[in-house]
């Protein structure tokens, strides 16, 4: 039976550096813990500016390492597809009416147009992307998949795809005026 370590870490594209758990994982195997980084840092280069999931499993016996690059959350996608690096994720502490001493109602529309980083996603994005993070999707085939990626977009304040709110793209979906793109 093949004896492997697996070591998980949530890395910043091509900018991976040794962390106190890792270091002390990696040194019990006494493996050159650069050597680790340069080849993680050299395998994710192409996610900059983005975190990706990466696992290191290490053969016990034979102190050879595997680097298993996973891709990062449907967000960042959505994110680099758009050329932003921050948007705001709803909670239910920003979904709900503030109210000021004078009583007026401040919305998440008054939030987003103070600054929050917005963008608008075509449907051949939402596909793309659906294409690439299928296989850790719960979806049972890429029409699924896209309503996942643009449900995510709902929870990204300020993000519209085909310059509509997502809950209409969502049902357009459903009602398959989307079919011929979705392929």
């Amino acid at each position: 039976m093949e004896e492997k370590e697996k070591i998980e870490l949530l890395i910043e594209g091509g900018k991976a550096s040794p962390g106190p758990s890792s270091t002390v994982k990696l040194a019990a195997h006494k493996l050159n813990i650069g050597n680790v980084f340069k080849d993680i840092n050299e395998k994710t280069k192409e996610y900059a500016d983005m975190k990706v999931p990466v696992k290191i499993l290490i053969d016990k016996k034979t102190k050879e390492y595997e680097i298993v690059v996973g891709t990062p959350p449907v967000s960042s996608l959505i994110k680099k597809e758009l050329g932003i690096k921050k948007a705001k994720v709803e909670t239910a502490e920003n979904t709900k009416p503030i109210t000021t001493g004078e009583e007026k109602e401040e919305t998440k529309e008054v939030k987003k147009e103070n600054g929050e980083t917005t963008g608008n996603l075509n449907m051949e994005q939402c596909v793309k992307i659906a294409k690439m993070k299928i296989d850790d999707l719960l979806a049972k085939d890429l029409r699924a998949a896209v309503k996942q990626v643009v449900g995510t977009c709902v929870s990204m304040m300020g993000i519209t795809v085909e310059n509509k709110p997502p809950k209409e793209i969502i049902q357009e979906i459903n009602d398959g005026k989307w079919n011929d793109k979705i392929k």
